[in-house]
């Protein structure tokens, strides 16, 4: 079961911290600092105004700083990882781990903080001083039961959320794994009978939480290394495990395991026999999260029980109990409302809302990460994965929420709708043009989309979103079948979406007529017609559109683009007044591009490229970005000259002609026609500002450019979008993933909203 490929050796990991620049972390600044007058606003004398009114009202530091997004990973290295106390120093590699991670999956800024100090009371006097810098601290890697005291502390001192993650972050995973448990297994959290062996720091905050959560004291054990902790019992107590001791005879963790429903450990390997596992009730839930080594394997569970669901702490094995689905999301949603503290109302939130993501359909990422696996909510998928995308707008919102319910809020959040659009545009930069895209089709007419490959999985899974998302009708072509079959293994409701054979189809011969009408002088015969409606699913696809059957159509996740374009250009004309071509938007460093054409004219006209100009002007402005259009080439205004500047500057002569309401220049080198500050040098240039809406002299250089801009410049890219043929048509890339087909589906009931529909409408 081991992954080979997640394990790393020292010498790989020493490398990967020290070069090419040692650490993890480095400081990037949110203001320009390009001109004296930036200088002047950041520092003296400009700052002078935010000090001033933040020594009037502290709490506009959220406002005029980044306290507000700002959190501490704070250690002294008593307890790091499973190493033990290494010192303050040596847990400064983990918590750069710590802080990068907050900012991957939750787009939260941090610094580590190592502090050199093992008295309890030093170390919260050090932190006192200077906690109220951040919006909140997270305590890393602290012995017990110095953690417990610091932690309980620094709440009662400091006025923003202080969580100790190696408590509380391993019992909010392990509370949603055991809250979907419960659900497979028929199992009331209240009645369960529960086993933690363990009482450190995360074993006790897991035990306080299933407790908060409603399991019962009297069903509640606790042991350590010397056993059951019992009412009485003296030898190696504190008042945290004595919180917790239990009225019963138990002695030991073999006695404490008969008849148990749930076993968590949080303790060593080996801990853990064949023959307790046997003895605990039917179907029984067991956590063995020691690392690196699970007090018992999976494969000896499975040994002794056939009905157990199980979890472990390891990423090699199924349900991985892993606290980056937790501390950087919680912190999200308390940092959002301002929070006061973590309670435990937002606890309990933040493990609701993973057990309830796990139930659903997973996309196309963590498939991905399951090495194209795809796991479904069962006995193997209680925990989401971390690579979910969804997490970052899923679990802050039920945070957040809870922070206000129960009074620690101090900034709540007034439409949760629009909280949790904003938090998926955190980490994607084309959410919030896609949320539009959604808003606006979901606002219109319903409209049905046919998605032409429909036996394909990936097809399949992307209809039924579209029609989940209440994005429209979908309608599935293909062999009805083949598509239940695949419903059924992807579990979707086989009467969910519509099904058309197209030979079976009653429309079959109403579309014959209409392509053999089109093509009988283009050498088809009859037949030929015939065979393409019955066999070509582009083909019949396209038809339906044609006939008024479905507003628009989306295709290309088995053939190529080419192949795609011609079968629907059999069947469908360009547009009046406009030209097909394939259109990319590419979002990089705060700057969005429309870049054409990226997938149809090889060597366009000076005439062509005049057309692909003003459409990808036009389909700027359906997306609300104002066009400046720039001609691209390896001359800027003649220098040098050459034949392929020469037709660009033809181009430009033809638009002159035209009147358009648009900026457009050319023809220029990419990065004159990207400074803001162009026009210094060239005084005459029509351009108002930086190109936004970039025209390529060639097929090949706009393919090239947008592909080096994702792959070396780390830019999004949406698209190619095709545009300007008569009815909407989006063609996908080959093997094109559930969301890109998703997204294509919603560009083709977005078209319809265009200028060109409107005046049809009229």
């Amino acid at each position: 079961m081991t992954d080979r490929r997640s394990r790393v050796d020292d010498e790989e990991a020493l490398n990967f911290h020290r070069f090419p620049k040692p650490g993890k972390l480095a400081m990037t600044a949110t203001k320009p600092m390009a001109t004296q007058r930036d200088l002047s606003l950041a520092y003296s004398p400009g700052v002078a105004a935010p000090v001033k009114a933040i020594a009037e009202d502290p709490d506009l530091a959220y406002d005029y700083t980044s306290k507000g997004n700002m959190v501490a990973v704070i250690s002294n290295g008593t307890a790091i990882l499973g190493l033990g106390d290494l010192g303050a120093m040596a847990s400064k590699p983990v918590m750069e781990g710590k802080s990068v991670l907050f900012k991957r999956f939750a787009d939260v800024d941090s610094i580590d903080i190592e502090v050199d100090e093992n008295d309890p009371e030093a170390f919260i006097e050090c932190v006192r001083r200077f906690g109220a810098s951040f919006g909140g601290i997270n305590l890393e890697d602290i012995k017990g039961p110095d953690c417990f005291i610091i932690e309980e502390k620094l709440r009662e001192y400091l006025d923003i959320p202080v969580f100790h993650d190696d408590q509380h972050g391993t019992a909010i995973i392990s509370a949603a794994g055991i809250i979907n448990a419960c659900e497979l297994s028929g199992k009331d959290i209240k009645a369960l009978k529960v086993v933690v062996n363990g009482a450190g720091a995360a074993g006790i905050a897991v035990l306080e939480l299933l407790k908060a959560m409603g399991v019962q004291h009297d069903n509640a054990i606790l042991c350590d290394s010397k056993g059951v902790i019992f009412k009485g019992r003296e030898n190696g107590m504190n008042q945290w495990k004595s919180a917790h001791a239990a009225d019963t005879d138990a002695r030991t963790l073999d006695e404490a395991m008969n008849g148990a429903d749930c076993f968590i450990g949080l303790s060593v390997k080996g801990a853990v026999t064949k023959e307790m596992v046997r003895s605990m009730a039917a179907d029984p839930i067991i956590f063995a999260m020691a690392n690196p080594d699970p007090e018992i394997t999976p494969e000896e569970v499975r040994e002794a029980r056939s009905d157990a669901i199980m979890a472990t702490g390891r990423s090699d094995y199924p349900n991985q109990v892993n606290n980056v689905l937790g501390f950087p999301y919680i912190f999200r949603g308390a940092l959002d409302v301002r929070a006061r503290t973590i309670n435990e109302e937002m606890k309990i939130a933040a493990a609701k809302a993973l057990a309830e993501l796990a139930r659903e359909d997973v996309p196309d990422e963590v498939a991905a990460a399951y090495h194209g696996a795809r796991p479904t909510f069962g006995k193997e998928y209680i925990i989401p994965a971390p690579f979910d995308p969804r997490l970052i707008s899923h679990v802050p919102p039920y945070v957040a929420q809870a922070a206000m319910e129960s009074g620690v809020a101090r900034k709540p959040i007034s439409d949760m709708e629009q909280y949790k659009a904003a938090l998926a545009r955190r980490l994607d930069p084309t959410a919030a043009i896609l949320q539009s895209i959604q808003d606006d089709v979901r606002s219109g007419e319903r409209k049905t989309i046919v998605f032409a490959e429909g036996e394909e999985p990936s097809v399949i899974r992307a209809a039924y979103a579209f029609q989940n998302q209440g994005l429209g009708e979908a309608i599935l072509i293909g062999r009805e079948e083949t598509v239940h079959a695949n419903m059924r293994l992807l579990g979707v409701q086989s009467d969910a979406i519509r099904i058309v054979n197209a030979r079976l189809s009653d429309k079959n011969a109403d579309y014959a007529d209409f392509l053999f009408h089109r093509l009988q002088r283009q050498g088809y015969l009859r037949r030929d017609v015939q065979r393409l409606v019955n066999n070509d699913r582009n083909v019949f696809a396209a038809c339906m559109v044609a006939l008024g059957d479905a507003h628009g159509m989306v295709t290309g996740v088995t053939r190529n683009y080419a192949q795609a374009l011609g079968d629907v250009k059999l069947v469908l004309d360009t547009a009046e007044n406009e030209r097909v071509m394939g259109m990319s938007l590419v979002l990089s460093r705060g700057r969005t591009l429309f870049i054409a054409d990226t997938n149809v004219t090889e060597f366009p006209s000076p005439e062509a490229l005049a057309d692909i100009a003003v459409e990808t002007a036009a389909a700027a402005k359906r997306f609300g970005v104002t066009p400046r259009v720039a001609f691209l080439s390896y001359s800027t205004f003649g220098n040098p000259s050459g034949d392929r500047a020469d037709a660009i500057q033809k181009a430009v002569s033809y638009l002159d002609a035209r009147s358009v309401d648009f900026e457009y220049e050319g023809e220029m080198n990419a990065d004159v026609a990207l400074d803001p500050d162009h026009r210094r040098l060239y005084p005459f240039s029509r351009l108002t500002g930086p190109a936004n809406v970039l025209v390529m002299p060639a097929i090949h250089s706009a393919s090239i450019a947008t592909k080096l801009m994702r792959a070396a410049g780390g830019a999004t890219v949406l698209g190619p979008m095709l545009v300007g043929l008569e009815k909407p048509v989006q063609i996908a890339r080959l093997g094109a993933s559930v969301n890109d087909i998703l997204t294509l589906a919603a560009l083709a009931a977005h078209d319809l909203s265009d200028e060109r529909a409107e005046k049809a409408a009229e």
